[in-house]
């Protein structure tokens, strides 16, 4: 696996959106100009992708402009690093513009720089990791570096300082604060804090050693478990019809019945095979998925083989601490391997503050200690 340099000083690093394309529109204009200022005072200059800024509307009806965008960046030799707007719903739509690309796939070969997002862009996560790109797990720009707070949050700002440096032996522990999502992301939050909440539980071994290691391999539970289920397109016409206002931000559901057969193509979802001796981290995104739609996820994955592949799990903390109760008993149930170990809630994915995870690092997860160690 190629390992980009970790970022420095006077470095580019390009913004792109490659689902979502709300870092386009007025209502966000706030939060660009607060992520601008913070890259730049951490010695980062911020170069935006020529569609970045192009609007909701557009973003979603042109994957091919976010391919280009990606593959432009990677060709860019000035360009150290790329960071993802925010998440969305539809990143696998630019798989195939990409990996049918001679050109792109030498430049991720050629010009390897450090990749950094969550959520949805697990897809492109999962392309990458396809390719032999070592990439990030943990954070976006609107959600973290934008954060309306006078500054970052103080464990994400923390965990972002940490891609200037080797990852190599960076212990995570578990953050003493949680916060709430926000109601509004307006400009007259700005320099307001989140509500935020002492955190209660720290790392939970919900069964299995205490102390298990593996390669990190993973990303968001839905965006995974979308890419094996094979009505994809009816969850997009439920969550439409209960949330008519999106739809505007989303392709029609008719688009989804393209993912599963470009998830094959591609090689996207890990076999079975690559899954051996992993750990997978995993975690559940701001949808708050029920208890049910989590099992027939973890369902796909077992049906998959993932389960008996894997030498452990660690779950992310639900946003909000949202079914938190309800999701451990479904984690367990449906593993069905009361030796396999799983740490639960720990500070990465949808719940803030957000730890970066690097695909592929091996790492030594110590329930008793209360740490995971990157080696």
């Amino acid at each position: 696996m190629r390992t980009p340099e970790p970022l420095k000083k006077g470095d580019k690093v390009a913004i792109i959106s490659l689902s979502s394309g709300m870092l386009g529109e007025k209502f966000a204009a706030h939060e660009v100009e607060i992520g601008i200022r913070r890259l730049r005072a951490f010695g980062l200059e911020p170069v935006f992708t020529k569609h970045a800024l192009s609007g909701v509307e557009f973003i979603c009806k042109h994957p091919e402009a976010r391919a280009a965008d990606l593959k432009d960046a990677f060709l860019d030799d000035s360009i150290k690093g790329v960071i993802t707007a925010i998440g969305g719903i539809d990143s696998f739509r630019t798989i195939p513009f990409l990996m049918e690309d001679s050109e792109f796939l030498r430049a991720v070969q050629d010009h390897p720089k450090l990749f950094l997002g969550y959520s949805d862009t697990t897809n492109s996560h999962l392309m990458f990791h396809r390719l032999g790109l070592q990439t990030f797990y943990g954070q976006a720009f609107i959600t973290d570096l934008a954060e309306l707070a006078e500054d970052m949050l103080p464990y994400s700002k923390e965990q972002f300082e940490s891609l200037f440096s080797p990852y190599h032996g960076r212990k995570i522990t578990s953050s003493e604060y949680w916060y709430q999502e926000r109601e509004s992301f307006s400009a007259e939050f700005i320099g307001k804090p989140p509500v935020s909440h002492r955190e209660q539980h720290g790392f939970e071994l919900l069964q299995g050693s205490p102390v298990f290691r593996g390669e990190l391999l993973g990303g968001c539970i839905e965006s995974m478990g979308d890419m094996l289920l094979s009505d994809v397109r009816g969850f997009m016409e439920a969550f439409l019809k209960q949330h008519p206002d999106q739809a505007g931000a989303y392709p029609s559901p008719e688009v989804f019945d393209t993912q599963g057969e470009i998830v094959r193509k591609y090689g996207v979802f890990p076999t079975k095979e690559e899954w051996q001796g992993k750990i997978l981290f995993a975690e559940t995104s701001e949808l708050r998925i029920s208890p049910e739609q989590l099992r027939s996820y973890l369902e796909a994955f077992r049906a998959e083989g993932v389960f008996n592949a894997v030498s452990g799990m660690i779950v992310g903390k639900p946003i909000d601490e949202c079914f938190y109760e309800e999701y451990k008993k479904v984690w367990t149930e449906t593993v069905d391997d009361p030796e396999l170990p799983i740490l639960y809630n720990v500070n990465f994915g949808h719940g803030a503050p957000r730890v970066i995870l690097p695909y592929g690092a091996e790492a030594v997860v110590n329930a008793d200690k209360q740490e995971i160690v990157l080696l």
